[in-house]
């Protein structure tokens, strides 16, 4: 069973940073795609951004230029540094696993909470 677990979120104010970070217990050659998703309360979730195997990037228009995307190249980890962050990057954060063979993996979320 393949585990996908996100550490750093919390409580940080308007204007702040914080790191996000996930591990999964699978093998980075296996791995296709990694990313970042987010659900705010009543709202569907969305990506945020998201990271290929060679290394590839894209981001949700409405947090270009603050956030920044990056991975370990020897293994299944991933990382989100969120700067300038506003209150409505508040949301619980959700990383994705996506292999070559199509299976999906996602971990049980962490919260960011961004008020003064």
């Amino acid at each position: 069973q393949v585990q996908v677990v996100e550490s750093g979120g919390g409580l940080v104010q308007p204007g702040g940073s914080l790191r996000l970070s996930c591990a999964a217990s699978v093998s980075i050659f296996r791995v296709m795609v990694m990313g970042w998703y987010r659900q705010a309360p009543g709202k569907e979730r969305e990506s945020v951004a998201t990271i290929t195997s060679g290394g590839n990037t894209n981001y949700a228009d409405s947090v270009k230029g603050r956030f920044s995307i990056s991975r370990d190249n020897t293994k299944a980890t991933v990382f989100l540094q969120m700067n300038s962050l506003k209150p409505e990057d508040t949301a619980v954060y959700y990383c994705r696993v996506r292999e070559w063979s199509s299976l999906d993996y996602w971990g049980q979320g962490t919260q960011v909470t961004v008020s003064s």
